[in-house]
């Protein structure tokens, strides 16, 4: 279990991957550092609906899982992905209603960085 403090960025809508699988995402910008980090987190299935009590420029604290898992392309490379799987999110010294979540299969969406280094 990981915890993370941040600012809320970006809360996307829920997408619905198959009839049983759901997903939403949502970005913090944690700022503790010189760098500014503009993390991805997911949350999937009946907890989607936590997001609805947070909206952007909020600051949080975010309970996570991280999850990583190994894929072979159909050339044959083999790819990994790293997924933040958020199960709870407090905000002004209160919960968000949702509790744990689950184990799941996570989905990703690789990224393009456009850091310098």
């Amino acid at each position: 279990m990981f915890s993370v403090k941040g600012t809320v960025k970006l809360v996307n809508e829920e997408q619905v991957i198959s009839e049983k699988f759901k997903k939403r995402e949502f970005v913090l910008t944690e700022d503790s550092s010189q760098y500014p980090q503009h993390l991805m987190f997911q949350v999937v299935q009946d907890k989607t609906a936590m997001l609805d009590e947070v909206k952007v420029g909020e600051t949080v604290n975010v309970f996570f899982n991280l999850r990583g898992r190994e894929w072979t392309s159909p050339q044959g490379e083999i790819k990994y992905f790293n997924t933040l799987d958020c199960w709870k999110i407090e905000k002004l010294g209160a919960s968000v209603p949702g509790g744990e979540i689950p184990a799941a299969a996570s989905l990703d969406t690789a990224e393009e960085d456009d850091l310098p280094f």
